[in-house]
């Protein structure tokens, strides 16, 4: 943020009064299409201040990427928008996040309760290497049966398979890394503007802070006060701005780099398991071993993915192995007619 000039934080400024606009003429709820016109109020104000600053208005026009997210807006509705609206730094969309009242998400009253009912336990981390694990089991297997299905030699199997699970795995541990990194960008950017802001206007600050509340159930001035308080701590007001403004989670943040290890290593245990058998030596009766080895893992990630899903482990399971099987057999009879037609 600090980088960027005055002009471009006010042309920023009424980029965020468009987007805020565009969402209250969606938005079919009144009390959040009032919260969003007081967001383009507020961010209208925020302009003014930078325009007087830099020496007057200038003539503003929406970027053509303002329009194409105002656009998906208005297509497929702000509230699975959100991610790209939290992108171009529309305000309030945390109130899409559930509402105050909601059992077990009770709107902080104190600035004490602020970030502490954030905190995950980790569960996310886990479903990704569970999912992880899955991922490689699958398509390693797959590719194993598929290239068995051909009649190939087990030493050329293993070849396919070593080399089907490290593309694999880099190609996992590539795209993990750039979502994070991707992730991790624009909240440092975003968290910049609002220390910006915060400095410069700390009571406008306060005041989207208080309409964002009382849209979502607490009265205006006990909203109003709270706001006042979470700014008079800059780090909790910048930890706060983030959550509630930008609907942004520091504590989902990762390390791009420890994201992409953990899912090459989770992919990569999952495509190892089928070639076990070949590794062990047992030629063309590791094809059936592989299978059968690739089942039972297949039945343990089903009722381990049951955990997140809530549904029962034995059905998650069976129906993990039915994926895998269909895939199994669908790879292995293609490379059979490949080797049938090559032979």
């Amino acid at each position: 943020m600090g980088d960027m000039s005055i002009r471009e934080r006010w042309r920023a400024e009424k980029t965020a009064a468009y987007l805020s606009r565009a969402v209250a003429e969606t938005e079919p709820d009144p009390a959040k299409q009032a919260l969003f016109r007081s967001m383009a109020e507020a961010a209208e104000r925020q302009a003014a201040i930078l325009a007087a600053e830099a020496g007057g208005e200038a003539t503003y026009h929406p970027p053509l990427r303002a329009r194409v997210v105002a656009g998906v807006a208005r297509l497929v509705g702000p509230r699975a928008a959100r991610p790209i609206l939290a992108a171009s730094k529309v305000r309030g969309i945390s109130v899409y996040a559930g509402p105050a009242t909601e059992a077990g998400h009770a709107m902080p009253t104190s600035v004490e309760q602020i970030g502490g009912r954030h905190k995950g336990a980790g569960g996310g981390a886990l479903r990704a290497a569970v999912f992880g694990v899955n991922d490689g089991l699958v398509s390693n297997t797959s590719l194993v049966m598929g290239v068995a299905g051909a009649a190939l030699e087990p030493g050329a199997i293993v070849l396919t398979g070593v080399a089907g699970l490290l593309a694999g795995a880099f190609s996992m541990a590539a795209g993990e890394y750039i979502s994070m990194r991707s992730q991790r960008e624009m909240f440092e950017y975003q968290i910049a503007q609002e220390r910006d802001e915060l400095e410069r206007y700390p009571d406008e600050e306060a005041e989207e802070l208080a309409l964002i509340y009382n849209a979502r159930g607490i009265p205006m001035e006990e909203a109003r006060a709270l706001g006042r308080r979470l700014v008079a701590d800059p780090e909790v007001a910048l930890d706060t701005l983030a959550r509630e403004e930008l609907g942004l989670n520091p504590d989902d943040l990762g390390s791009p780099w420890g994201a992409a290890l953990w899912s090459f290593l989770a992919f990569a245990a999952g495509a190892i398991l089928p070639l076990l058998p070949f590794f062990a030596g047992f030629g063309t009766e590791a094809i059936p071993m592989a299978a059968g080895l690739a089942a039972v893992a297949l039945f343990g990630v089903g009722a381990a993915l049951s955990l997140f899903s809530g549904r029962g482990a034995l059905a998650g399971g069976l129906r993990m192995v039915t994926i895998g099987a269909l895939a199994g057999a669908a790879t292995y009879a293609i490379g059979t007619l490949f080797g049938v037609a090559a032979g």
